[in-house]
C-alpha cells in the first residue's frame, strides 16, 4: 500500500508559505516548483516537497539571486540528490 502524502491547494500555499496567488502561479510556470497532480476540475495540487523549494527560493532571493539563477541552483542541486 503506498505511503499516504498530504497534498495541498494554492491556497493552502499561499497561506502557509506566504507568498501570492500569482507567485504561486509564476514559480508553476518557471518550473521552480511543481504541482503533483490535478483535481476532476482542474485545480492545482502540491505536495509537502514544495515547501521546502519555498523555503530554499526565499533564502536565495534573500541573497539578490534573480529567479533563474535560483532555478538554476535548485535544479543543479535535485539532481546532485
Amino acid at each position: 500500500m503506498p505511503a499516504y502524502k498530504k497534498l495541498f491547494k494554492v491556497w493552502e500555499l499561499m497561506k502557509y508559505g506566504e507568498i501570492s496567488r500569482q507567485t504561486v502561479h509564476n514559480y508553476t510556470q518557471m518550473r521552480l516548483i511543481k504541482e503533483s497532480e490535478r483535481t476532476e476540475s482542474g485545480h492545482r495540487l502540491y505536495n509537502e516537497e514544495v515547501f521546502n523549494r519555498l523555503k530554499k527560493i526565499k533564502e536565495l532571493k534573500e541573497t539578490g539571486r534573480s529567479l533563474l539563477q535560483i532555478k538554476d541552483i535548485l535544479d543543479s542541486n535535485s539532481t546532485t540528490n
